[in-house]
């Protein structure tokens, strides 16, 4: 019997949610009236031959920020010049450069109120070492179990050239 009061409540519950969306109900209407009111929608600007439709160029990825794309112009750097045998699996593996080589482009891992950090520990002249860790949540604050990748750049003291990219995990801060 209980099972059955749910099952029947919830579905009069979900056959008015549905009946109701979407539509723009009023909340009074002008005395008088018995039909439903019309207001007329707000006419949209065209846009004139000489504007732009598109979306802005997207603006150089400033180190320590992070963003869902890999920057325009960024270059692949070759699998075998890349070294994640520290990283954990399903780690993304994937670095780009930018601005002659000085600046790593790096896929990382972040989830629920954390976000991706990167920093060069170590370049040296065969190698450059990036520590990749991710923000601690606040305390006695509700995140999101999710799992994003975005891209964090880490700005290089000289160009990469042919020096292998170590990537390595430290704990979140």
């Amino acid at each position: 019997m209980r099972y059955s009061a749910k099952v029947v409540g919830t579905g009069a519950l979900l056959l008015m949610v549905t009946a109701c969306a979407g539509q723009d109900m009023p909340t009074s209407q002008p005395a008088g009236s018995t039909g439903s009111v019309s207001v007329p929608a707000p006419a949209s600007p065209s846009p004139s031959p000489s504007e732009s439709v598109l979306p802005a160029p997207a603006e150089p990825n400033p180190p320590g920020k992070p963003r869902l794309t890999v920057p325009e112009g960024s270059t692949p750097v070759p699998a075998g010049k890349i070294d994640a045998t520290a990283l954990p699996a399903g780690f993304p593996r994937e670095v780009w450069t930018a601005n002659g080589g000085t600046v790593l482009n790096i896929r990382a891992q972040e989830g629920g109120c954390g976000h991706a950090l990167g920093e060069a520990a170590e370049q040296a002249g065969d190698r450059v070492v990036v520590n990749l860790s991710e923000t601690k949540a606040q305390t006695n604050q509700m995140c999101t179990m999710d799992i994003r990748y975005p891209v964090i750049s880490v700005t290089l003291a000289a160009p990469l050239d042919q020096r292998t990219v170590v990537l390595k995990t430290t704990p979140a801060r």
